[in-house]
């Protein structure tokens, strides 16, 4: 047994996670050993008591490690573990990084640069639209948008980051065959296909409230910085923010409306010393070193030519369904005969190309 599979195996026993499991690594060496060691020679570690001990020394009782290993290869997924190279650095710097990472899809160099995108399920369509763009804008100069697939936010924040053809990473509560929310299959299937679905979580593992806690960590520990996009006063997300303090990385809020119990939890991170974040920009100029400003696309207005190269089919035609006058969704969805979502799609990807811009009352022109 090598060290992948014994940490495998490992993070299937009850009661041993990350941080009892680096006090057994500490004191044994590697992985395999812990698995070997006599439960007497286990209780001899700080923090191991008699249940865990028994646990371990008593694994192959209780774990399928040749049946995990099976559904691993069957599933099309692969194991990182802390000292291979695509294990995130950031989350390595955290005091409890995952044993193992199950990963749909690859991990690269890029992801060092990633910013954590959360908020609450239950949203409005302000945050929904401001998500998405945000994680657009993000996406489009090379930044990662990581959150945690769930309804809302997260998923209008993977949404964005796949309009600008950018790199997404989704982290589950569950074990990585588990899809939940199910009407987001599709959504992680595309993401798989361009980042990354990943979960420290075994085969057939169950959302619960725990387990997403545990999720949010690694959003917040894998990422520079989290963008709260809208959250009440009690939303998990405010857990991912929590997190990110405590891991000493930034923190940005989006405000909302003074009278919406929606935008409370992100006023309240304001009023604690959240930088304020209205646009990508100012999550940008917080890491000025990474992505400065010779890296942001110029304008049609500033250059004078359309970008054609960059746009999609649907862009084009939204695009030329545009002219110098305000025009409504509806209008340009008579003109361009494409269905409302694919154009409201366009129009966000548009928007961030800025070739065209939206006025009040939802009416837009193109940018000159």
């Amino acid at each position: 047994m090598d060290s992948r599979e014994a940490l495998i195996a490992l993070n299937l026993i009850e009661n041993v996670g990350p941080v009892r499991a680096r006090l057994l690594l500490e004191h044994f060496g590697d992985a395999p050993k812990i698995l070997q060691a006599s439960q007497s020679e286990l209780r001899r570690v700080r923090n191991i008591g008699d249940e865990t001990a028994g646990a371990i020394a008593g694994w192959e009782k209780t774990v399928d490690l040749a049946g995990e290993l099976k559904r691993i290869q069957e599933f099309g997924c692969h194991i990182l573990i802390q000292s291979d190279e695509d294990y995130p650095e950031s989350l390595r710097q955290i005091y409890d990084p995952p044993l193992v990472l199950y990963v749909k899809g690859a991990l690269t160099a890029k992801d060092k640069n990633a910013v954590a995108m959360v908020g609450s399920r239950m949203t409005t369509h302000y945050g929904i639209e401001t998500a998405r763009k945000l994680a657009y804008q993000l996406a489009y100069v090379g930044v990662t948008v990581v959150s945690g697939g769930a309804r809302g936010i997260d998923t209008a924040a993977h949404q964005g980051a796949l309009a600008a053809k950018g790199r997404t990473v989704c982290v589950l509560g569950t074990g990585i065959n588990i899809v939940f929310p199910p009407e987001n299959a599709e959504l992680f299937g595309r993401i798989a296909e361009s980042g990354a679905v990943i979960t420290q979580f075994p085969f057939n593992r169950n959302a619960d409230k725990q387990s997403f806690a545990i999720r949010n960590r690694i959003v917040a520990g894998m990422t520079l910085g989290t963008v709260v996009v809208e959250a009440d006063l009690h939303s998990g997300a405010l857990i991912t923010s929590n997190f990110a303090t405590e891991y000493g990385r930034q923190v940005f809020a989006v405000p909302g409306r003074i009278d919406s119990p929606r935008s409370k939890g992100c006023h309240d991170l304001i009023k604690k010393g959240a930088k304020l974040c209205e646009d990508a920009e100012d999550v940008l100029s917080e890491f000025e070193y990474l992505f400065p400003g010779s890296n942001r696309p110029p304008s049609p207005g500033e250059t004078g030519v359309l970008p054609a190269l960059t746009l999609s089919e649907n862009e084009k035609l939204v695009y030329d369904a545009l002219n110098n006058e305000e025009s409504s969704i509806d209008e340009v969805i008579r003109r361009s005969s494409l269905p409302s979502s694919a154009v409201s799609v366009a129009l966000l990807g548009l928007e961030m190309k800025r070739v065209v811009k939206q006025l009040p009352g939802k009416l837009f022109v193109r940018n000159q």
